[in-house]
């Protein structure tokens, strides 16, 4: 008689498995606390278990975790968690409550665009400012006013900046700029040379509609930081294309533009005129024109913060 062969029996035994795995899984409390919250049928369950347990590990993270720096996670403070959605069982990465928290404290920086900015700028608070140096208060002063005067009227003259490298000129007026993005307030910081190079590496058909984006960006500002002017190099075209323009729509508008610089406005005049084209005083002389009425002029001599 011919021996019958059970195809059965291979599925019972992955089925028993299967079973086996689950069942050494749920003596993770972890795993055990994630599935009973489930409400799912344990045969449906069991066809999950590897990735059910990776979730485990992840949730188990999270209930002994003390705060983002320790976060032990594949993605740092997020974790891998399943969820039933339309009676399926699929898995997500969602937020911990450290990474809530943190989001919405800082839900402000997303009123600031912070072009080639470091992050250190990009967080500036007055909380954080060096005051020790009293050559440093006119200026701390100045910015406090301008917070309060600008929530009641919205044209208000900027601040030209000048000092020395590293004395925290970017920082004190990025420092407002924070503060005034809490309120809901638009603002643009960009690093000038590096934003002049950029855009002109894009001045032509292909990338037009990237150079219009960056240009109309930071053109039309609500408020305006223009960093480290004077340090780029002198050009017809970024000055009197790109700068002049710019200088001209915000006057027009009356919106408020701050510029930090190591030059004073006579220096920057002088910097401003040279070109290949030779000494350009008149074209220098109408961007001067221009930060001084846009502008309140001040000078910071302080210690290197950089140091």
């Amino acid at each position: 008689m011919q021996k019958v062969t059970d195809l059965t029996k291979p599925k019972r035994n992955l089925k028993l498995q299967l079973e086996e795995t689950y069942d050494e899984a749920l003596k993770n409390e972890s795993f055990k606390e994630i599935v009973c919250k489930l409400k799912m049928k344990r045969e449906d369950l069991i066809n999950y278990t590897s990735t059910l347990e990776e979730a485990a590990e992840e949730y188990s993270n999270c209930k002994n975790c003390k705060g983002l720096p320790a976060c032990k996670n594949k993605i740092d403070g997020y974790a891998y968690l399943p969820r039933i959605a339309e009676g399926n069982l699929e898995f997500t990465y969602r937020p911990c409550k450290y990474k809530i928290k943190e989001d919405k404290k800082n839900k402000y920086q997303n009123n600031i665009y912070a072009y080639n900015v470091p992050k250190e700028i990009k967080e500036a608070s007055f909380t954080k400012i060096y005051k020790t140096d009293k050559k440093r208060f006119d200026t701390i002063i100045w910015l406090t006013e301008f917070i309060e005067k600008y929530k009641e009227n919205k044209t208000q003259k900027g601040l030209y900046l000048c000092g020395n490298f590293g004395c925290g000129k970017t920082y004190l007026i990025s420092a407002m700029f924070n503060e005034l993005a809490k309120e809901g307030i638009q603002s643009a910081i960009v690093f000038w040379p590096e934003f002049l190079r950029e855009l002109k590496s894009s001045f032509n058909s292909e990338y037009k509609n990237e150079f219009n984006q960056k240009y109309n960006k930071i053109k039309k500002a609500p408020l305006l930081l223009i960093d480290d002017i004077g340090a780029e190099t002198t050009s017809s075209w970024n000055r009197d294309e790109i700068l002049c323009p710019i200088l001209q729509y915000r006057m027009d508008e009356k919106l408020p533009t701050f510029f930090t610089s190591n030059l004073n406005l006579e220096a920057l005049e002088t910097h401003l005129a040279i070109t290949s084209k030779g000494d350009e005083v008149v074209k220098a002389g109408r961007i001067i024109s221009r930060i001084k009425q846009l502008t309140q002029y001040q000078e910071l001599i302080s210690k290197n913060l950089r140091k």
